[in-house]
C-alpha cells in the first residue's frame, strides 16, 4: 500500500467522521449536558466502535452482507431501535429542569460514557459498507499487518479526536448557559434529529 493511498484513506474517513450523524450528535449533547471529560470518554467509545466496523470491513463483512442481506437489514433495525429509544428519552425529559445544585453528580462514569459512545457507533452498520468501499480500492491483497494496524489507529484517532473537539465546543460556558435557557427546545431538537437519523438508517 502506497503512502498516497494511506493518506487518501485517512482523509476520506476524516470527511466521513466529520459529517453529521448519530455519533456527532451524541458528542455535542454530552458536551452540553455533562462536560468535556464525559464527552471525551464518549468520543473514545465512538472511536472504538469505528475501529470494530473498520476491522470487520477489512475482513470481509460487506461480502457477508451481500450474501445475506437479511443480516444487514436486521442490524439496521436493531440500530434504529436503539437510536429511537435514546431519542424518546431526550424528548420525554425535555421539560425536566436541570438541577444545577446537583451539577457535581451529573456526569456519568467514564465506563458508562465509553459504552454509550461504542453502542451509538455500532447502532449504525453503514460504516462497514463505507469502509469496504474505501478499502477495496486502496488496500491491496498482501498488505502487511502493521499497515492494517496503522489504518485502524487512524480510524480511531479521526473519530475520537473529532468528537472530543465537538464535545469541547459544546461544553464551553457560553454554550452551556444557552442550553440551560433553552433546554426544552434543544433537547427536543436533538431528540428529533436522532429519531430522524434512526429512521433513515432503518429505511436505507
Amino acid at each position: 500500500m502506497t503512502l498516497a493511498a494511506f493518506l487518501a484513506v485517512a482523509l476520506l474517513h476524516l470527511m466521513a467522521a466529520i459529517s453529521p450523524g448519530p455519533a456527532v450528535l451524541m458528542a455535542a449533547r454530552t458536551g452540553l449536558t455533562e462536560g468535556l471529560r464525559t464527552g471525551a470518554f464518549l468520543a473514545m467509545g465512538i472511536g472504538a466502535g469505528a475501529v470494530i466496523w473498520a476491522a470487520a470491513a477489512l475482513f470481509g463483512l460487506a461480502l457477508l452482507f451481500q450474501a445475506a442481506p437479511v443480516l444487514l437489514w436486521a442490524l439496521k433495525l436493531l440500530g434504529a431501535a436503539y437510536l429511537l429509544h435514546m431519542a424518546w428519552g431526550m424528548w420525554r425529559n425535555a421539560d425536566a429542569p436541570l438541577d444545577m445544585s446537583q451539577a457535581a453528580q451529573l456526569p456519568r462514569s467514564a465506563s458508562a460514557a465509553f459504552r454509550q459512545g461504542l453502542l451509538t457507533q455500532l447502532a449504525n452498520p453503514k460504516p462497514a459498507v463505507l469502509f469496504s468501499a474505501i478499502f477495496i480500492g486502496t488496500v491491496p491483497p498482501g498488505t502487511a499487518p502493521w499497515v492494517f494496524a496503522a489504518l485502524l489507529l487512524v480510524v480511531f484517532l479521526n473519530e475520537a479526536l473529532w468528537n472530543i473537539l465537538v464535545a469541547r465546543i459544546f461544553s464551553l460556558d457560553r454554550t452551556r448557559t444557552s442550553y440551560i435557557n433553552l433546554k426544552s427546545v434543544i433537547d427536543r431538537s436533538f431528540g428529533a434529529l436522532l429519531a430522524a437519523l434512526g429512521l433513515k438508517i432503518a429505511a436505507s
